[in-house]
């Protein structure tokens, strides 16, 4: 990265700046229609208004206290904080004026609970008072408030509304008071990172660089010695050596963040903590936190993650485990982990535009992402294994509920996502029908994309503008996307003189009514997995631009382990799948096991095959009609490539 790109700051647009439709917007209006309100009707059967409710006597413990010393009723500040964010961003796209009310009367409620020092948290101010502040490493308190600081900052946002802002101001303000190397202060942080990237969203919105410098705080601090959990623990009169994992690694407290070099532990905590190290790498100009970052992306990336953006293969630990261990049928792949990768992926490009960030943020958004929400907006996936035998199936709630309003905001903001804006360029990370609004050079420009990505990859950009200006459009061009070609106002660009980290930089003066067209082809293509990943030898996986394909009973019938690929992916026949909102599916030319092997286990033939055709659905909308097999690693037969 040259020092031009390390100096600048680009920000994501907000969310109210961009207008989405096709599939984003089908996905934020089936959120709106029904997760939305979902969320809030599900927490609250689970009891969490109750226990915000300070005209109600506290619920007490409803979810067991577990081994490791807390409960994940400790979290349910974080769900209505999410539940919050979500409702926020979809009030957006579709007023809502009684989930708005409801939003409200919480908002009130987390008002009325707030201690005079400014101290807000549901379990430690109604259940276990005397335990504030004694158990940062398993308690998740900071981790409760980044979430509650996300939703105030969008609720702001959507609404203009500031009771909750300010409420969660105060709190940081105490925070503030509380962490540090001060007389009396805590050299703390949270077991579970969150509050780091929170912080960010909130000094950005109020200007307040305080925020910021307490995020830094927190950052600098991780895994430093003398250790933190390890005095603390023996402060609380704890073992310091019993506890959850028994390791650091865990949390990713076992080095200095910036002495990290291997992505361990818990998936959804490295993937927040690198969030806001990303965030503070771009805020503060430090070269350091990028370097660091920069190692770690390329361990994650090119020895721990699957095909589909998923992460963390294990249960165990949520989260990592031996390079290059990724089983498909057992696979955690957490849908907030994949979440968190594309919130670091997004952040990633704060210090300027690169692909090898974008192209991954785009494939864990469209794969291990969104497949952990149904396509009516009313189910929910939590592990997202890469191969069923049939049992694996949406649920409604969970006992830990993390995932669905994790997917459903960042859906609802994605907006955001696709958009980032330095001083003199605006940069396109992902493609969709959409519109943003920003300011730039001393201009109002409206940038529209209109397009059928990620089901044709041809996309047309209109720039408007109020005044002519000059500055940069930067449009990402896949590492995938062979032969892609890009016009200005009818005039072919060579690529490759404006390509800078795989994006089309096209500087010069923009006028009004200024069009550009991009074409990105979206050939099927057959992807083989490194040999050190045991799981998939012999095996080939199907992707066509940004979406993993993958096989389901309900097309082709049980046994699909028996299913070979026979012919180049190429000529795959485009098909439209009733029942799946224009979803495009691939049927190709295959070969498969006849199902007359006998009664006996084992023979010393193989058995016969036949010819037939396979048909491939994107992964992230499996589940979505009758339930059965799924498989996106199908034996690879004769197929080697296009």
């Amino acid at each position: 990265m040259n020092q031009l790109k390390r100096d600048r700051q680009f920000r994501p647009l907000p969310v109210p700046s961009v207008t989405l439709g096709g599939l984003f917007g089908d996905r934020q209006e089936a959120i709106c229609d029904a997760t939305a309100e979902i969320l809030l009707d599900r927490c609250v059967k689970a009891g969490m208004l109750q226990a915000i409710d300070t005209s109600q006597p506290s619920p007490g413990i409803v979810i067991p206290i577990q081994p490791w010393g807390g409960t994940t009723q400790m979290f349910w500040d974080s769900d209505l904080g999410k539940s919050i964010e979500t409702i926020a961003y979809s009030l957006y796209r579709k007023p809502n004026p009684h989930l708005e009310a409801r939003v409200d009367a919480i908002v009130d409620m987390y008002e009325k609970m707030q201690d005079e020092d400014g101290y807000l948290n549901a379990w430690f101010q109604r259940v276990q008072p005397d335990r504030r502040w004694t158990n940062l490493r398993d308690h998740h308190e900071l981790y409760c408030a980044g979430h509650l600081i996300e939703g105030a900052v969008a609720y702001y946002q959507a609404t203009g509304k500031r009771k909750l802002l300010d409420v969660m101001c105060r709190y940081v303000d105490y925070m503030i008071k509380v962490f540090g190397h001060g007389e009396g202060q805590m050299p703390g942080y949270c077991g579970h990172e969150e509050i780091e990237l929170a912080l960010v969203k909130l000094a950005r919105v109020t200007g307040e660089k305080k925020y910021l410098d307490l995020s830094k705080f927190f950052i600098d601090e991780r895994g430093t010695e003398p250790h933190f959990f390890t005095a603390e623990a023996i402060r609380d009169g704890r073992d310091a050596a019993d506890f959850h994992q028994k390791t650091y690694e865990y949390g990713q407290a076992h080095q200095p963040v910036r002495e990290q070099k291997k992505v361990v532990g818990h998936a959804v905590r490295a993937m927040y903590l690198y969030s806001g190290m990303a965030d503070i790498a771009t805020e503060y100009n430090d070269d350091s936190l990028t370097a660091a970052l920069e190692t770690l992306w390329d361990d994650l990336t090119t020895k721990q993650m699957y095909v589909t953006g998923g992460i963390g293969p294990a249960a165990s630990n949520e989260g990592f485990t031996d390079y290059y261990d990724l089983p498909n049928e057992s696979a955690y792949a957490e849908t907030c982990a994949s979440v968190g990768l594309v919130f670091w992926a997004n952040r990633m490009l704060g210090r300027g535009p690169n692909r090898r960030y974008a192209d991954i943020m785009e494939q864990a958004l469209y794969n291990g992402a969104m497949s952990g929400l149904s396509l009516d907006g009313k189910t929910f996936f939590y592990e997202n294994p890469l191969e069923s035998a049939g049992k694996h199936h949406r649920w409604i709630w969970h006992h830990c509920p993390c995932c669905p309003p994790n997917i459903a905001r960042l859906l609802t903001s994605v907006g955001s996502y696709m958009y980032a804006l330095a001083a003199d360029e605006i940069a396109v990370h992902l493609y969709g029908e959409s519109k943003a609004r920003f300011e730039i050079a001393g201009a109002k420009v409206e940038l529209s994309q209109e397009t059928r990505y990620p089901w044709d990859g041809a996309v047309r950009f209109a720039v408007s503008l109020d005044r002519p200006a000059r500055f940069a459009l930067s449009l990402r061009i896949p590492e995938w996307a062979e032969g892609a070609g890009i016009k200005v106002n009818g005039e072919t660009l060579g690529l490759a003189t404006v390509t800078v980290d795989g994006y089309a930089r096209i500087q010069r003066e923009w006028k009004n009514g200024d069009r550009v067209e991009l074409d990105i082809p979206l050939r099927p293509r057959a992807i083989w997995a490194n040999p050190l990943v045991r799981q998939d030898a012999g095996r080939t996986a199907l992707m066509r631009g940004p979406l993993v394909y993958c096989v389901e009973t309900t097309d082709n019938g049980e046994g699909l382990n028996g299913i070979a690929l026979a012919s180049d992916v190429s000529s795959a026949k485009l098909t439209e799948v009733p029942g799946l909102r224009g979803v495009v599916a691939l049927d190709l030319p295959a070969t498969r096991d006849e199902p007359n092997w006998g009664t006996s286990l084992y023979r010393t033939s193989p058995p016969s095959r036949k010819k037939t055709t396979a048909r491939f659905v994107p992964y992230p909308f499996w589940d979505n009609r009758e339930p059965g097999e799924m498989l996106v690693w199908v034996r690879a037969g004769e197929a080697r490539g296009e």
